[in-house]
C-alpha cells in the first residue's frame, strides 16, 4: 500500500496530544505546524494523512525534548533513539542488537524497561509498563510498533509476529491493533509485548552507518506513520486494485481468482481481518480523497473524478459517510457534525 492511500484515525492524534496538554503546551501551534485542523479532532470519523501524523509526532518530540511525549514518568531526551541506533548498528545479529539496545535504555533510571526472552521456538519482547503514565496506551502501542519495524529494518525483512499481548482491557481503538501488528491480539494478557519465531534473532544486520544516517532523517516518526501490512491479505488485494481508482474497480470474483482462491474462502478470510471487500474499497477511496484534498491543486470535482465518481454529489455523500464532514469542510476547516 502506498502512503498516498494511508491515513491515521484521529484517535491517535488526540492520544499523542495528551502529554503536551498535560504540560500546558499550545496544542493549536502543534496542530498548525502539521497542517491539522483543531476542530476536526472532535469528529470521531476523521483522519489525517501519514505525512501530517509524522510531522505532528516530530514536533511534539522537538518542542518537549522528550521522545516519550510526556507519557513516561521521566522524559526520554531527544537524541536517545539515535544514540541507541549508533550503539547497535555494528552488531552481527538481530539478537545482539536487541540485547544491546535494551541494555542501553536500561542505563536510564525510571524509563520503561524491555526484556528479550528466548526459547527453542519463539522470542518474546516484553515491555514493563510500570514507568509509564499512559492511560490511552498510546505510548505502549507506539513503542512496540517502533521496535518491531526497527528490527525489521535492521535485517531488511519484515519480522512476522505470532502474537501481540497487552495486559490491559480492550481499548476503544482495539480494531486498529490487528492492522498495526498483523497477528493474533490478546488483551488482559499476562504480559505486554510481542512474540515472533526465534529464527529472526539469528538474522544478520544488513544496515550500516551510511544507511543509518538516511534512516534517522525521518525515524522513528515515520516508523509510526508509514503503513506496514507485510504480506497481509489486505495488502495483496490493494496491490490487485492498484492506485488508479478513477476506473471501475475489479469485482470480487476477479480478486479471488487473482489470489488463486474461491470467492467463499476470500470472503471468510476478509471477515477474519474484520472488513468486507466493499469496506476495503471505501477505505482506499477515503484515504486517497484525503490525500488529494490536502494537496489543494485539484478541485473537488477533479478529486471526485479521480476516485471514480460520475457525480460530485455522490462523492460528497460518500465522503461525509466516511469522515463525518463534507469535502469542502475538510478543505476549508469548517467542521460539520452529523445531524
Amino acid at each position: 500500500m502506498s502512503t498516498l492511500e494511508f491515513t491515521i484515525p484521529y484517535h491517535y492524534v488526540n492520544a499523542a496530544l495528551r502529554g503536551p496538554r498535560q504540560n500546558g503546551m499550545d496544542i493549536q501551534v502543534l496542530l498548525s505546524k502539521a497542517c491539522i485542523l483543531e476542530d476536526v479532532l472532535h469528529e470521531p470519523k476523521s483522519r489525517v494523512t501519514a505525512a501530517q501524523y509524522a510531522e505532528l509526532i516530530k514536533n511534539i518530540w522537538l518542542d518537549m525534548n522528550d521522545e516519550y511525549m510526556g507519557l513516561g514518568k521521566v522524559p526520554s531526551q531527544l537524541g536517545s533513539f539515535a544514540m541507541m541506533c549508533h550503539a547497535v548498528i555494528h552488531c552481527p545479529t538481530l539478537e545482539r542488537a536487541f540485547r544491546r539496545a535494551y541494555r542501553f535504555y536500561g542505563l536510564f533510571l525510571h524509563l520503561p524497561k524491555f526484556t528479550l526472552e528466548v526459547d527453542h521456538e519463539y522470542a518474546t519482547i516484553i515491555l514493563d509498563e510500570s514507568q509509564l503514565n499512559d492511560p490511552d496506551h498510546f505510548l505502549v502501542e507506539s513503542l512496540l510498533v517502533i521496535w518491531h519495524r526497527f528490527g525489521s529494518w535492521l535485517i531488511g525483512r519484515r519480522i512476522n509476529l505470532v502474537e501481540a499481548s497487552f495486559s490491559f482491557d480492550p481499548p476503544i481503538n482495539q480494531s486498529e491493533y490487528r492492522r498495526m501488528f498483523y497477528c493474533d491480539i490478546e488483551f488482559n494478557g499476562n504480559y505486554t509485548g510481542m512474540k515472533f519465531p526465534v529464527k529472526f534473532l539469528n538474522e544478520k544486520l544488513i544496515q550500516n552507518e551510511t544507511t543509518l544516517r538516511k534512516f534517522l532523517k525521518h525515524s522513528p516518526a515515520d516508523l509510526l506513520a508509514r503503513p506496514d501490512e507485510g504480506n497481509s491479505l489486505v495488502s495483496q488485494i490493494r496491490a490487485i486494485i492498484g492506485d488508479d481508482l478513477s476506473q471501475e474497480l475489479p469485482n470480487f470474483e476477479f480478486v479471488a481468482e487473482a489470489l488463486h482462491t474461491s470467492a467463499q474462502t476470500l470472503r471468510r478470510r476478509l471477515k477474519e481481518e474484520g472488513l468486507t471487500y466493499q469496506e476495503l474499497k471505501d477505505q482506499m477511496r477515503r484515504d486517497t480523497a484525503l490525500h488529494y484534498l490536502g494537496r489543494g491543486d485539484l478541485s473537488i470535482q477533479d478529486v471526485s473524478e479521480k476516485l471514480g465518481f460520475s457525480e460530485s454529489s455522490t462523492f460528497h455523500r460518500a465522503f461525509k459517510k466516511w469522515t463525518g464532514i463534507t469535502p469542502g469542510a475538510y478543505r476549508q476547516g469548517d467542521v460539520i457534525h452529523n445531524e
